[in-house]
């Protein structure tokens, strides 16, 4: 029986993804990938055009795409461009994404609009797992993901992250949480909605610019090949309706005092202004920027290729199983 449950929703998502081939096109690199069967890892586009500064943000972007190349898949970009969804980008098409400014930022309620309207979006955690699986790509790398903000108690501020992979049958490879939101709450919230959380390597949970956000993680992998069988088992076991999380510290962190006392003031910083919502995310990420002379945006650079490389790693190890 769970063979013929197994079947039927792959059956479901091969007529979904028939039905979408209208809405969205995918690079020659990334079609002949998912014509061969041969291992792919699905990139976000919002670290492009939202995360990093120009120029090197399409030099980051090009270096990513290379990463997960040699180490033997294929990479495949996700963004809007002009109403068009591309699952894969060409090289043109990364250069407009870097350096267009007309590319907003799309979380999963907003694809609909954007494509419809033609307009052009970059594409965020959620977004882009959610547009990823509808290609049959199950392997992600990101930064750092979303999760429930400090204050949510009050203000019902939860990334769209959480409830997207809930529901998405995806691997995410990232680096925890980003330190400034509430880890405790989002590490909860991870559990109620039975999506699993594995450990690379390390059985503290990453905090992004840390290798240690101060929690613990209950289950640590130490091999590519270790995450695909789990994966295989998730399968056969039909846990696979919620995402799996992999979190990668990051080699060398910031140093912590200096991490704390950034983070310290640019939340004061951030109440004194008036910044809530999702613009908080935008303005403390500048704040850390500004404040740490560009430390934390090498950590952040450093983070997306690693993670790129392990994603990689695990998809090669995947389509091997």
């Amino acid at each position: 029986m769970a063979i013929l449950a197994t079947d039927a929703r792959r059956y479901l998502l091969t007529s979904i993804v028939t039905s979408m081939k209208s809405s969205f096109s995918t690079s020659p690199e990334v079609a002949a990938a998912l014509s061969a069967g041969t291992p792919i890892v699905a990139l976000e586009s919002t670290i492009i055009s939202h995360g990093l500064p120009r120029p090197s943000n399409l030099q980051v972007a090009r270096e990513v795409e290379e990463i997960v190349r040699a180490h033997g898949a294929t990479p495949a970009t996700i963004a809007i461009l002009d109403g068009q969804v591309c699952i894969g980008l060409t090289d043109k098409q990364l250069v407009e994404i870097a350096n267009r400014d007309d590319i907003a930022k799309a979380s999963s309620r907003d694809l609909a609009i954007i494509a419809a309207t033609g307009k052009s979006a970059a594409t965020t955690v959620a977004a882009t797992a959610h547009l990823a699986l509808l290609a049959g790509i199950h392997i992600f790398a990101t930064g750092g993901l979303g999760g429930v903000h400090r204050g949510a108690n009050e203000s019902f501020d939860e990334s769209a992250d959480l409830t997207a992979l809930s529901n998405l049958d995806i691997t995410v490879v990232c680096a925890g949480v980003k330190s400034i939101l509430d880890v405790a709450a989002t590490l909860e919230r991870l559990e109620t909605l039975a999506i699993g959380v594995l450990g690379y390597k390390t059985s503290n949970f990453p905090g992004f610019y840390l290798t240690d956000s101060g929690y613990t993680i209950e289950h640590q992998v130490n091999s590519a090949s270790e995450i695909a069988s789990i994966i295989k088992a998730r399968k056969s076991l039909q846990t696979d309706r919620h995402a799996l999380i992999v979190a990668n510290p990051i080699m060398k962190e910031m140093e912590r005092n200096r991490h704390d006392a950034i983070l310290k003031s640019g939340l004061a910083g951030a109440a004194q202004l008036g910044i809530t919502g999702k613009a908080v995310t935008p303005y403390l990420l500048e704040h850390f920027h500004t404040a740490s002379e560009g430390e934390s945006l090498k950590v952040n650079i450093e983070i997306i290729k690693a993670n790129s490389a392990l994603a990689a790693d695990i998809a090669v190890a995947v389509v091997a199983l």
